[in-house]
């Protein structure tokens, strides 16, 4: 179980709860050390001081050092992150707020860092302002880009819910913030095994045209998709010309069928719900389709979700789009009996997220992907 603050596993671990510009003079970086050295995985949006804001979960900035320790420039009371050198996890940081967290008395020696937000608050921007080697130490030059590329999209499962639990009340324990890793969701697992980078753009709650329990109409995944920060109306990621996923794996449909229709909604029926659903998701597919080429796989996924439409409906979706001439658009449908939703709110759990994750690996495993 998390504690409510930032937690050493192996090397010392200390943080500054300072700016950064106030950091202690025994690391007090020089300026060549510091917003330099690093890569980003997911979508970011640069602020006017330099330094890098985001909302979706899973966002990660990767690093090279040489030296005893690492400084890591954070400015963020809502979010929790994971702090990784060389592989293995060091340090959890939980809302840490503005801040110079180190990472001390490793071997002098080059080393890799990487920094990952494990939690969703789309209402709340996270701010990185680098890495800042140890005294004597050097920040090195980025990681190269990896030349596979995977974008999942979706829902609370997508995003990883919960699924630290290991109870599917989170009341007694934390909560599902101090419950969730983006880090250990299916996606994210699936990804490192084929040493690819990723985009993690899931959002709990939203649906492709209703959300959870028919909340906030009027607005659905759909409304935040094209936005690098959730929580500004209007805001537009500018893809890069380097993102370029060969595939791209959606998950969008629980929360569209899970709940019964209300009176006052949109639709007075499940037939309604179902022909808009669909309406939806093939204008979606138009969209990325638009956006990454024919060359691109799509993945439509589907779970169970009992005494409903969802897996015939995006099945059916899959075929229409086969039958317009699109065979990069394929119907993933995952299940298992061994899998036991022992995360938050009934989600899956982190065992059940390596399991889905080995079910993507068999999927992806039949595309024709030359990467």
């Amino acid at each position: 179980m998390l504690t409510a603050a930032a937690a050493s596993v192996t090397a010392g671990v200390t943080a500054a709860a300072a700016a950064p510009s106030q950091a202690s003079v025994a690391h007090r970086p020089r300026p060549s050390t510091a917003f330099t050295g690093f890569r980003t995985v997911g979508r970011v949006k640069k602020a006017a001081d330099g330094w890098v804001q985001y909302t979706w979960p899973g966002i990660a900035f990767e690093g090279r050092f040489c030296g005893t320790g690492v400084g890591i420039m954070l400015d963020d009371s809502a979010n929790d992150y994971d702090v990784q050198i060389d592989g293995t996890t060091v340090s959890t940081l939980v809302t840490p707020g503005r801040t110079t967290s180190w990472v001390e008395d490793l071997a002098d020696a080059e080393h890799t860092v990487r920094l990952v937000k494990r939690t969703e608050c789309p209402w709340a921007a996270g701010r990185f302002g680098g890495f800042i080697a140890a005294r004597g130490g050097e920040v090195l030059a980025a990681p190269t880009a990896r030349s596979r590329q995977i974008e999942y999209i979706g829902d609370s499962f997508t995003a990883g819910y919960g699924n630290a639990s290991g109870t599917r009340d989170c009341s007694a324990n934390g909560g599902v913030d101090r419950n969730s890793n983006a880090d250990l969701a299916f996606g994210a697992l699936t990804a490192r095994k084929l040493d690819a980078d990723y985009q993690q753009n899931a959002f709990s709650g939203r649906g492709m045209v209703r959300n959870y329990n028919g909340s906030d109409p009027g607005t659905d995944f759909r409304t935040y998709y094209d936005r690098a920060l959730l929580n500004v109306v209007g805001d537009v990621w500018q893809k890069p010309r380097s993102w370029r996923p060969q595939v791209v794996v959606i998950g969008l449909g629980i929360n569209d069928f899970s709940t019964p229709l209300h009176p006052g909604e949109p639709w007075a029926a499940q037939s309604e719900l179902i022909a808009a659903y669909a309406s939806a998701y093939h204008g979606f597919l138009d969209k990325l389709r638009a956006r990454y080429g024919r060359g691109t796989f799509l993945v439509v996924s589907a779970t169970p979700v009992s005494g409903t439409a969802f897996a015939e409906t995006t099945q059916a979706i899959v075929r229409d789009r086969n039958a317009r001439g699109d065979d990069r658009v394929g119907y993933w449908y995952y299940d298992d009996p061994r899998l036991d939703r022992l995360g938050c709110d009934w989600h899956p759990s982190l065992r059940d997220h390596q399991i889905i994750s080995g079910l993507l690996d068999q999927h992806l495993a039949t595309l024709a992907l030359d990467w």
